[in-house]
């Protein structure tokens, strides 16, 4: 089984550690392999970066369609999952999405740990249809590059923000791809169950490959057919026709 780990921005220590996180939770026999986007922001942060990376983690996914078994976007927006799911002909898997859906399993509420702004994710959870599920999103006063510059101080900060969601939810989400296999560190000490979003989303694409469900023949995630586009990849645009 091949698992396709795409990020939608262009910083590769990022996708590096998508790929660890994803390579520790994979079965025996589950090939990973990590794709960084030629184009984009090197981390998403607003509406306008993840529009942009929405288009670049298009690109990069028809590189790979028809190559893996499953694709995971290595991205906490989950950027553009709707359009990669009608896009490819093999599962695709939001790493948000994925740690919601798991956290829904392990007990009544979850939450959402973050950098940043927790807006973005609040809007997420609702679209996924979880928001009544979410006890609360918490914000970090952190950036991505602050976590890559300095994971000591990082791990400290999240470690005191867990403890303070104890009694507020059954487990806690660790929402940022750049966290992607901190679960493992902080766990030791925490009181919930922390939830790495590469981790389940890895278990749920081999899940999904095993069942080996069709794709929809109907509806709004029916594959594409003879859709002109211009300025597009060879690959993207292929796809876009039903190649």
């Amino acid at each position: 089984m091949r698992i396709l780990v795409a990020n939608a921005n262009t910083t590769a220590a990022i996708t590096e550690a998508c790929v660890a996180a994803a390579c520790a939770a994979a079965s025996p026999g589950t090939e990973i392999i990590g794709a960084t986007p030629a184009f984009g922001p090197r981390v998403i942060a607003t509406r306008v970066e993840n529009a942009i990376a929405g288009y670049a983690v298009l690109e990069t996914l028809a590189d790979y369609a028809g190559r893996v078994d499953a694709a995971i976007l290595a991205v906490s927006h989950d950027t553009a999952l709707e359009a990669a799911r009608q896009l490819m002909p093999c599962p695709v898997l939001g790493m948000t999405e994925a740690a919601c859906l798991t956290a829904c399993t392990v007990g009544g509420r979850f939450a959402i740990l973050t950098l940043g702004r927790p807006e973005p994710y609040e809007e997420l959870v609702a679209r996924h249809g979880l928001a009544v599920r979410c006890a609360t999103v918490l914000g970090v006063p952190m950036t991505p590059q602050d976590v890559l510059a300095d994971p000591a101080a990082a791990e400290l900060a999240l470690t005191a923000a867990i403890e303070g969601l104890a009694g507020r939810a059954e487990s806690v989400i660790l929402a940022g791809a750049v966290l992607a296999g901190m679960d493992r560190t902080l766990q030791p000490t925490a009181r919930l169950p922390l939830l790495d979003g590469m981790s389940c989303a890895v278990r749920l694409a081999e899940m999904l490959v095993r069942l080996n469900l069709p794709r929809p023949a109907a509806g709004s995630y029916a594959p594409l057919n003879e859709r002109e586009s211009v300025g597009l990849s060879d690959t993207l645009a292929s796809l876009l026709r039903g190649d």
